[in-house]
């Protein structure tokens, strides 16, 4: 087994905020390469919090977001499990950011389950007109619908959302980090946003 090194546990402290053995342990995995720790780190921690996901949340916080110029604004509830958990940085951090995702890409509703019936029918109606009158076969007419249906989710829908500030992950990976980070389920409950003269 390799021998690791204090400081690079130290390192990997640092960039992903894991605990001293869970680091170790990543870096002996993945025998002192960083990146491979760090990944499988992220991989340790999408399980955790895949296993956090029922627990119930009633505590959190409802934090506003007024965009530079007051024109537009955002109003989100964030729940977590306590009290504790709503007052860290990294809580506070993780509402700021999904306050300004909101401001910036104006979703329809937080997950998919929200979207009315009749909405997602009439996309699916506008994608099989689209095939048709591009002479698409029948035969894989459903699977481009479906294609442009996925796509119509990451737009509308915000956990499925590319993250603003890292377009490599959702919404919904972001939040996962901080419950594998914090050891608490995190749900974002509900959002509104205001731009002035709407």
């Amino acid at each position: 087994m390799t021998e690791i090194d204090a400081k690079l546990v130290k390192e990997l402290r640092e960039k992903t905020g894991a605990g001293i053995m869970d680091c170790k342990k990543a870096l002996e995995k993945s025998e002192g390469e960083i990146d491979k720790a760090v990944d499988h780190l992220r991989e340790q921690g999408m399980a955790r919090a895949a296993k956090k996901a029922t627990r119930v949340t009633k505590e959190g916080t409802i934090y506003s977001y007024i965009h530079p110029g007051d024109k537009l604004g955002v109003l989100v509830e964030i729940n977590c499990e306590t009290d504790f958990v709503a007052k860290t940085e990294d809580f506070k951090n993780l509402v700021k950011d999904i306050a300004m995702q909101i401001a910036a890409t104006n979703p329809l509703v937080v997950n998919r389950d929200e979207l009315r019936e009749e909405i997602v029918q009439k996309e699916k109606d506008i994608y099989k007109a689209q095939a048709k009158s591009e002479n698409k076969p029948d035969k894989i007419i459903d699977r481009i619908i479906q294609g442009k249906l996925e796509k119509y989710f990451q737009e509308v829908c915000l956990l499925e959302q590319p993250f603003i500030k890292d377009e490599d992950c959702t919404v919904q990976e972001r939040i996962s980090e901080v419950i594998a980070k914090l050891g608490e389920n995190i749900a974002v409950k509900r959002f509104a946003r205001f731009r002035l003269g709407e």
